[in-house]
């Protein structure tokens, strides 16, 4: 059970319970959280919960992610698997809870694309199947109205960390390393900016998983046990979206190992497979500390969440890489970093349920604020 450090509450402000859902690009699992959030901003976790995906369920999510004969019927049958995860996942948060307490579930859904370029983004999960397996309203779908409103539909955690997060006289960056990475920039006094940095921990993964078998670097053990490669990180760092401005999001389509393939195979050499790995983790390092010194003018905070706060070797990289800032997770703040994410769903069925807008503009391109989700009553 743990608190989020918010600006103080009256005492008249009502509190509901809601349920976060997030399951990412990393393709790991579901993390559920159950939390107490009041109106003023006032955010109480009182459950968290894990589940794993199987290995069958991770590599046909994986497939999924680039175009396959019956892959309509696929998807869904994989959207019905997800289903009664999620509600697995909210039976264990509410051993002792009776569901008609909790005001809504807040569902991301796994994403299958994301393409704002062409005017969509795909998350699959059955929503409507999660409220009749639960017997509570939930709201999903959180990404297409700010892509309808002309936005990218990411990230959308920093509104979320703008709530939660923000302090009236440190200018702090907030990161979320997961498959892919993002930052929210939150000066003392100015707009509130964030955008997607590159890969997280995808890369990462999915390279171990082709050479050791196994879905993740410990501690960055593997690749502290091999040596950055400058060339293959020159090109790595030549990747187009880089460069690109904000408004911006990334995912699979951009970063994949099909694209690192690529880049290996032009480079001409044989590149050892823990020199590799050793690239990738600076790579991420690299993008995240360089979009701060860029763009986050000021900065003197830097605090991580998500997978990426796990992993030794990435944190003291990134620590390198930003001299200046105070680099931390974001259990320094009172929050978990494990937790993040899927309590900024939870945040999001509320302002969804109480019509407030969910996305900023700022950082989404979004042509306004917007209501997001599509709501499944109980």
């Amino acid at each position: 059970m743990s608190a989020v450090p918010t600006h103080d509450a009256p005492h008249s402000d009502p509190i509901q319970r809601y349920v976060g859902l997030m399951s990412g690009t990393s393709l790991d699992g579901v993390d559920a959280v159950l939390a107490e959030i009041g109106s003023a901003g006032r955010i109480r976790i009182l459950h968290t919960r894990y589940l794993p995906y199987s290995d069958r369920l991770r590599s046909q999510l994986l497939a999924l992610h680039t175009p396959q004969p019956d892959e309509i019927h696929l998807a869904a049958c994989a959207a019905n698997t997800l289903a009664h995860l999620y509600a697995e996942a909210v039976s264990g948060l509410l051993e002792r809870i009776d569901p008609a307490t909790i005001h809504a579930i807040g569902c991301h859904g796994q994403t299958l694309r994301h393409r704002p370029a062409d005017g969509y983004t795909l998350q699959i999960g059955n929503a409507a199947l999660l409220a009749e397996l639960t017997g509570i309203t939930v709201v999903a779908d959180f990404r297409s109205r700010d892509i309808a409103a002309g936005g990218q539909g990411a990230p959308l955690v920093p509104a979320f960390h703008a709530q939660t997060l923000h302090h009236p006289e440190i200018h702090r960056v907030i990161a979320n390393i997961g498959g892919i990475a993002n930052i929210t920039d939150l000066p003392a006094n100015g707009s509130v900016r964030g955008w997607d940095t590159g890969p997280g921990n995808m890369l990462l993964d999915s390279w171990i998983d082709r050479h050791r078998g196994v879905r993740y670097d410990r501690d960055g053990a593997w690749a502290t046990s091999g040596t950055a490669h400058a060339g293959l990180l020159a090109a790595l760092a030549d990747h187009p979206y880089l460069q690109s401005p904000a408004p911006k999001s990334a995912g699979r389509e951009q970063f994949n190992l099909a694209w690192l393939d690529n880049l290996l195979t032009r480079l001409g050499y044989a590149i050892e497979p823990a020199d590799v790995q050793a690239t990738l983790l600076e790579f991420t390092a690299r993008s995240l500390a360089d979009a701060v010194s860029r763009e986050c003018a000021g900065a003197q905070e830097f605090y991580v969440c998500g997978g990426g706060a796990h992993n030794g070797a990435l944190m003291q990289r990134i620590g390198a890489r930003l001299p200046n800032l105070r680099v931390a997770t974001t259990s320094a703040l009172g929050i978990d970093p494990d937790w993040v994410e899927a309590l900024a769903f939870a945040w999001l069925a509320r302002q969804a349920l109480h019509h407030e807008p969910g996305n900023l503009p700022a950082v989404t391109g979004a042509s306004g604020p917007r209501v997001l989700g599509a709501i499944y009553p109980a």
